[in-house]
């Protein structure tokens, strides 16, 4: 290929002084790809590709007309690539072209997603270059579609991955020191869909990044975040990243805030993905807490009711102000519809504020701005006219924006933006005749002209006798007088013909063409003069985006909080009492999302320290006077995990000042929610199921405090027997003694419950079942004290396991029965182990001795009784090892089949 000139060498030129996988180059009209990228373009999204021809070169070349530009940019964006704009402006010479940006997941601005869109920074401590009291990582997040910016601090790794999590970027750009630490960055890729983009070392710099983000937003404001250096490197960094892309919203960042932890309640990956938060296990937003309890009626409102729920808080003032809020509006459901039809009137005000600062707001935006600042005044009017939501903190929340600032500002843009104005800024007819003297000349003069052409037929027709007359204007033949063929012998001397038709001809007159010349004229300069005007009035919005973002941050809340009045009216939900104690009781909870979907059998739970009406009525031991620490047992499929989550779920929900579900509940509250449920492998990264188990709880363990609530389901069940009880066992104590957490703990290990006795705050609940005639029933009850059932036989009964294996396991299961009873009256060992059967070498260990099981007719090595041939042993194994309540329905059914065929075999 020879080398490019002209316009396909100016494109592979501008390509080569960028580092995009893209450039969509302007030429004329169109926005067009050529070489490898029309290729590639055409591939990603069924465009046409054609042929450049180029100094006796061919290349390939695909293009969009410049309006259609956006959804390809977002089609392609999405798709992980970064697209180079080049745009065309005017020379001495002719046209020239230059790259204005360059469009990533980080940077896109025309995304119609409700959820933010942030990119984010992570540096760490010894990259920033800080002192010792600057070690950790900083954070830093920023929503270019919305303004929004945020610094954090992280003490480690693992929390820094927590508030990556939270956040949920869509593209991060990783320090120095993180892009060589090849573990942090693999788990940043496990947790997360973001991209990775390599931004400038010098970017991350203390000094110049200190500088950046105090140019940005002024030295006083930076001092006051009182964030460590790394966040600051972060913060800085971001900036850099956008103003190289050419984003142009550096203009929208008019505040920093500063995220602190200690703030907020600690959510992990793990936990946030247990509780599904914002998505279920297998990725849908149907199911979620979320989806469950959103009923805003704008998207800034949903943005902010999603992160009220990944990021709880722990101030009890503000949680009780939100409760106000959702008790007042829950009471009052007319004032709450006409609220929340109020609210349907309203726009994205941050977002159309990001692009004004931009410079790509056109006029129908700004006449969305206007009408969204519209809804302020109607919303704090229907507040005030409700004597109970005027007394409570929503009538603060409305009047925190400048409503005289905002009210001038709506006057501004009515009295300036025509009705219903065209989608583009350049063909005119954007503004409202009286908004400026020369523009409304120049309008009388275009209207006058134009009043002119539309009567000339009729003129034409009175004066000359004409039949069959009309005027029109197309590209080729201009303004044009046509006249059918019948009359036209009959047009007068001055008539010139320019075309004929089959059954009409075409004239034009000196007189024509100079108001044709004079119309398009003032076509041109109407157009410019509004398009300069509109600029002016864009940039005075752009200019108030501080104020736009107060609007829409007020609006938002007010819809956020509605929301949750809505779903609390509908569902019976009830405020819970909040206090800064240990304190965790809920009367008849219930699970939030599974509350919908079926018939529900609520359940209590108490933790801490028993009120003394409490310790009246219950009066039932050392245990149930003061517990922390509950051993959940009971069946298979019973409901444990379920009560568990349900219990997190409604902690939750009430730090973020909602209603629960519930009859009554009081809540201390906590400073983090930790979960290990359910068994998950990262085999891509060499992660077995008890690999991944255990670091789950090695996390706990390390990051729970007194203050947390701790859910664990089922350790230790992902190896030996004995080997999982001594860690579920030694864990317990762990988290009894050292870590003294609120902890609910489910467990199948029985061994378990004697540690009522030992430990003080520990307590025995279980799931009740009723066993008639050999029928199990699931009661979905909570009771008070231990089981020693799981029922594990009849879950695989109902699972389809053949008859032989479900009877041969009910004959082994009694046998076993028989042997731990007779080792209870020789008096038995303290230690957690008591009796555990080895179904491998068909010995029963007692308090780590071996010794034959003698039963009559079992599986022994000591006589010569009938055995399992081994290949059946090995599916009897299997089928212990299953945990039924942690596989998912469909893995449960092949793996069934697969035993199933293992047996025929």
């Amino acid at each position: 290929m020879t080398e490019a000139t002209g316009i396909v060498g100016e494109f592979f030129s501008l390509k080569e002084g960028t580092d995009a996988e893209l450039l969509a180059m302007q030429c004329g009209d169109f926005y067009e790809f050529f070489g490898e990228d029309a290729e590639l373009v055409s591939e990603e999204l069924d465009l046409k590709v054609s042929q450049k021809s180029s100094h006796g070169s061919s290349y390939p070349m695909a293009g969009v007309p410049i309006d259609d530009l956006t959804p390809y940019l977002k089609a392609l964006v999405e798709r992980g690539y970064r697209v180079a704009v080049a745009d065309q402006y005017e020379t001495d010479s002719g046209h020239a072209r230059e790259i204005v940006r360059v469009v990533t997941p980080g940077t896109l601005l025309e995304t119609s997603d409700a959820d933010a869109q942030y990119l984010a920074a992570v540096v760490d401590g010894s990259s920033a270059g800080g002192s010792s009291t600057d070690a950790g990582y900083g954070l830093a997040f920023a929503d270019v579609t919305t303004g929004r910016f945020l610094v954090a601090a992280a003490d480690d790794a693992d929390d820094a991955l927590t508030e990556l999590y939270r956040f949920d970027p869509v593209e991060i750009l990783p320090g120095p020191d993180v892009r060589t630490d090849d573990d942090l960055l693999n788990r940043v890729r496990e947790r997360s869909d973001a991209t990775l983009t390599l931004h400038e070392t010098e970017a991350f710099a203390p000094k110049r990044a200190d500088h950046r983000v105090r140019d940005q937003f002024g030295a006083e404001t930076v001092d006051r975040l009182s964030v460590a250096q790394p966040a600051i490197a972060a913060a800085g960094a971001v900036l850099s990243y956008v103003e190289e892309t050419g984003a142009g919203v550096l203009a929208s960042m008019t505040r920093i805030q500063a995220h602190h932890g200690d703030d907020h309640v600690t959510l992990d990956a793990t936990t946030q993905r247990n509780l599904e938060l914002t998505e279920t296990m297998q990725g849908e937003r149907d199911g979620s807490l979320f989806a469950t309890i959103d009923h805003t009626e704008t998207s800034a409102g949903a943005r902010l009711l999603k992160e009220w729920l990944q990021r709880p808080r722990r101030s009890l003032e503000v949680l009780e102000r939100r409760q106000e809020s959702v008790a007042a509006l829950s009471s009052a459901a007319l004032a709450r519809d006409e609220i929340q039809e109020t609210l349907g009137e309203a726009y994205d005000l941050a977002r159309l504020a990001s692009k004004a600062t931009h410079g790509s707001a056109d006029a129908r935006d700004l006449v969305a701005v206007h009408e969204t600042l519209a809804v302020l005044p109607a919303l704090a009017e229907a507040i005030a006219s409700n004597p109970d939501l005027a007394d409570s903190p929503l009538a603060e929340i409305v009047d925190r924006p400048d409503r005289e600032a905002a009210r001038d500002l709506r006057e501004t843009l009515a009295e300036a933006i025509a009705d219903d104005p065209p989608s583009t800024v350049t063909q005119g007819e954007l503004l409202q005749y009286g908004y400026d003297d020369d523009l409304d000349e120049v309008i009388e003069r275009h209207e006058a002209v134009r009043e002119w052409l539309e009567t000339l037929a009729d003129r034409e027709k009175g004066q000359y006798g004409l039949s069959h007359v009309t005027v029109d204007r197309n590209k080729t033949d201009g303004y044009y007088i046509q006249v059918g063929k019948s009359a036209a012998d009959g047009v007068p001397d001055h008539y010139e013909e320019i075309k004929t038709l089959k059954n009409s001809k075409r004239f034009t007159t000196d007189e024509l063409e100079e108001k044709e010349r004079e119309i398009l004229r003032l076509e041109e300069r109407r157009g410019d003069l509004e398009y300069d005007l509109f600029s002016d009035l864009r940039e005075e919005v752009a200019a108030r985006a501080e104020l736009l973002q107060d609007v829409g941050r007020a609006l938002a809340s007010v819809d956020a909080l509605a929301s949750l009045a809505t779903h609390a009216a509908e569902n019976r939900w009830v405020q819970p009492e909040l206090h800064r104690g240990d304190r965790l009781e809920i009367e008849q909870g219930r699970h939030p999302v599974v509350e919908q979907t079926t018939e529900f059998v609520p359940n209590d739970v108490r933790l801490g320290p028993a009120t003394e009406a409490a310790g009246q009525e219950r009066a039932s031991g050392r245990a149930d006077e003061d517990r922390g620490f509950l051993v959940v047992t009971g069946p298979n499929m019973s409901g444990k995990s379920t009560y568990m989550r349900q219990v997190a779920c409604i902690v939750l929900l009430a730090q973020i000042g909602s209603f629960v579900p519930a009859k009554e509940a009081e809540i201390g509250l906590v400073d983090g929610i930790f979960t290990r449920v359910g068994a998950l492998d990262e085999l891509a990264q060499g992660r077995s199921t008890f690999m991944v188990e255990m670091s789950e709880l090695s996390n706990i363990l390390h990051a729970a405090t007194e203050e947390s609530l701790v859910i664990l389901d089922e350790v230790g069940r992902g190896t030996a027997t004995y080997d999982g009880i001594s860690i579920a066992w030694a864990a317990t104590e762990y988290l009894h003694n050292e870590v003294k957490a609120k902890t609910l703990f489910a467990t199948h290990y029985h061994e378990l419950t004697g540690l009522a006795e030992k430990l003080p705050r520990v307590a025995n609940v279980h799931v009740a079942a009723d066993e008639r005639d050999g029928d199990v029933t699931f009661l979905r009850t909570v009771r008070d004290g231990p089981t020693d059932r799981s029922y594990g036989i009849h879950v695989a009964d109902l699972a389809g396991v053949p008859d032989p294996v479900v009877d041969r396991s009910r004959d082994v299961l009694e046998r076993l029965r028989e042997e731990k009873a007779i080792e209870a009256k020789g008096g038995g060992s303290s230690e957690p182990v008591q009796a555990v059967f080895d179904l491998g070498s068909g010995t029963m260990q007692t308090g780590g001795e071996e010794q034959a099981a003698s039963t009559d007719g079992g599986p022994t090595a000591a006589d010569d009784a009938p055995a399992l041939d081994p290949e059946t042993e090995a599916v009897l194994a299997d089928l212990e090892s299953m945990d039924v309540n942690a596989t998912p329905p469909i893995e449960l059914v092949s793996k069934v089949q697969e035993l199933q065929e293992r047996l025929e075999e």
